[in-house]
């Protein structure tokens, strides 16, 4: 059993590397504890990662990358110590450089995914932030806000497509021809926080013209800008925190509604 050999089985599963070596109660203890520590990372998942402590599940998954990386090199360094110096094989295919490298693959998978899904509600602004990216499909009622981020799904879901329809009217009687497209619609509305509290915020989705005006660059050079002016307001949405655990914040639309 090569040393390269030891590394890549405990690079593939926690302990592996161990009970290949025959050290059989480290090697257990190894796949005991990596079994309770992705339990344990679901659950701190499952439970913080949408909330205000969204970086509790981030941190525990790093610690679970360098766990797994240590065990490795624990094992590398016993296979290198149970075997001669005169005595020891060499490396078949591959090499211990090429297996810890192995580890990069769920590194990049679990900061690319978690980065994409966590702190989904854990302000005012990751709320609206989704909201904005999902508006037309909310407003056709698939975008399974039943998981939390609104209080009435239902409802969103009606004032959605309610101020949707009201931007197609707008857009075909200043157009005069048909406006279906929802995406292209709303590439004319800008949604910001209009006020924000410790427990309540409001949102305000409004129809905005650029105007160009004179501007200068670094205060001597003279230049224009585009300056967004609103033109009329589209939709009202109102949020509140909901209590999370250990005193976390998730927060979620508590109202919709168009003027």
């Amino acid at each position: 059993m090569t040393e390269a050999r030891v590394l890549r089985l405990a690079v593939l599963a926690w302990g592996l590397g161990d009970l290949a070596l025959g050290r059989r109660m480290i090697g257990l203890a190894w796949l005991a504890a990596e079994g309770a520590a992705v339990a344990g990372l679901v659950v701190l998942t499952l439970t913080f990662g949408d909330t205000s402590w969204y970086l509790l599940p981030f941190l525990a998954g790093a610690a679970f990358l360098v766990l797994w990386a240590t065990q490795a090199a624990l094992a590398y360094r016993a296979a290198q110590a149970l075997v001669a110096d005169g005595q020891r094989a060499q490396p078949g295919r591959g090499s211990p450089a090429a297996a810890i490298v192995w580890l990069t693959i769920p590194m990049l998978m679990w900061g690319t995914g978690f980065w994409l899904l966590a702190g989904a509600a854990a302000s005012p602004a990751a709320v609206v932030d989704r909201f904005v990216t999902e508006w037309p499909v909310v407003a056709d009622g698939r975008a399974g806000w039943e998981d939390g981020l609104a209080a009435d799904p239902t409802a969103l879901a009606v004032v959605a497509e309610e101020a949707i329809s009201r931007l197609a009217a707008r857009c075909v009687q200043e157009a005069g021809a048909a406006c279906e497209d929802a995406d292209l619609l709303l590439r004319g509305v800008r949604v910001r926080i209009s006020a924000s509290g410790e427990q309540r915020a409001t949102a305000v989705a409004e129809l905005v013209r650029y105007e160009r005006r004179a501007a200068s660059f670094l205060g001597i050079f003279g230049t224009t800008e585009l300056v967004p002016v609103p033109v009329a307001e589209i939709l009202t949405l109102t949020l509140a925190a909901d209590a999370a655990p250990f005193g976390g914040e998730r927060w979620m639309v508590v109202n919709a509604e168009t003027p």
